[in-house]
């Protein structure tokens, strides 16, 4: 059943990172009340929490706690444990349930469900052992991407083979967990599309954004994508197709690859906001963050639109003195720094954006900048 949760009432959020610190800065505004479960102390959410559990995210005292202070939960990130949280939904109104975290954060769950839910998928197969996918490999042939089944992000646990001489490249992968094979996808441009969804069934999709990464990580973030409305429509139909089959409330990011003939074919999910609708704050009349408060506290959704167009920027850890000495020269650009505490090469610390007339000219100041040389 659908609750409505009112402003003054309080919203428990697992995880502290840089996610949860802006679900609790759009929830503040309405006039919610955060309390944030997270093992650090100053973590980014924590920091404008009004109540601060710190503890591991599966200790059961502290998820008690949370549930007990809390008017609804909600989660920034899909890796905490799933016999926790469906323990929680059991004491706690938790809209998003826990059947979505087991789903995707495994791979072989995650494809089985997309494909279920009608959806294109890489072909792969899936190997138990080093043995198995020796024997099954030719089924998706080669250039081929082995992926652990659990964990990896931002291209961890991931491994390239280009030819049956690399497979031993891959046993590694194994000692970790189960792993899948896909097969190389020629694609053309990576997207995204963040669909959000309310318990009556309410769905919007943010602007597709144009995904590119540098060394696996997320670099920029450029709305609308440039592709064409066909595959712009395909895209969002796509996801929707998907929020409806996984029964989503809250937020769920889909990451997709256009074929040249401008089909796409379903990479990965997150069932949470993410990276890539950051621009969504200043470049839409509702953000990311402000929609999965509105889903997971039963409010009507707003239908997003695009003010201009815009890019987003990630700030890792060597470009946030760059970019802070920069300051002065660039008075379009929205600067977000996470607060936390130290830049470590390639941890994400931030991100801009700029919303501009022209995308070419705009890629190309970010270039001249230097910020992101590193």
């Amino acid at each position: 059943m659908t609750k409505i949760i009112y402003p003054g009432q309080t919203i428990g959020i697992i995880g502290g990172g840089q996610l949860g610190r802006m679900m609790a800065m759009a929830a503040k505004e309405a006039g919610f009340k955060i309390a944030v479960l997270e093992p650090t102390m100053d973590s980014p959410g924590g920091q404008v929490a009004d109540i601060r559990i710190v503890a591991a995210y599966d200790d059961e005292a502290a998820l008690e706690e949370l549930a007990e202070i809390s008017d609804v939960i909600t989660y920034e990130f899909e890796n905490i444990d799933y016999e926790g949280l469906k323990r929680l939904t059991e004491i706690a109104y938790v809209p998003q349930g826990a059947e979505l975290v087991r789903i995707t954060q495994d791979r072989v769950t995650e494809k089985a469900a997309i494909v279920e839910a009608g959806c294109p998928v890489a072909p792969y197969v899936v190997a138990a052992n080093y043995k198995e996918l020796v024997a099954s490999i030719n089924k998706v042939g080669f250039p081929c991407i082995v992926k652990t089944a659990r964990g990896g992000y931002d291209g961890k646990g991931q491994q390239l083979l280009k030819c049956a001489d690399d497979l031993p490249l891959a046993e590694e992968l194994f000692t970790h967990s189960v792993c899948i094979a896909e097969g190389f996808v020629p694609f053309m441009k990576e997207i995204s599309v963040i669909v959000q969804r309310n318990g009556q069934g309410e769905t919007c999709c943010l602007p597709v954004g144009e995904n590119i990464h540098v060394h696996h990580i997320l670099h920029e973030t450029i709305v609308p994508a440039r592709i064409t409305d066909i595959t712009a429509e395909a895209a969002a139909k796509a996801a929707a197709k998907i929020a409806d089959y996984l029964n989503l409330v809250g937020t769920l990011a889909i990451e997709m690859f256009v074929l040249e003939n401008g089909e796409i074919i379903i990479n990965e999910l997150a069932p949470r906001p993410h990276n890539s609708g950051h621009y969504s704050i200043e470049a839409c009349n509702i953000s990311q963050f402000t929609q999965h408060i509105r889903a997971v506290c039963g409010w009507p959704l707003r239908q997003p639109k695009l003010w201009a167009k815009s890019i987003m920027v990630n700030v890792l850890g060597q470009h946030v003195m760059p970019l802070t000495n920069s300051i002065s020269k660039y008075p379009d650009w929205s600067i977000h720094l996470y607060g936390k505490a130290e830049a470590k090469v390639n941890r994400k610390m931030g991100h801009v954006t700029i919303m501009t007339d022209d995308i070419e000219k705009t890629l190309q100041q970010i270039n001249e900048s230097s910020i992101w040389s590193l």
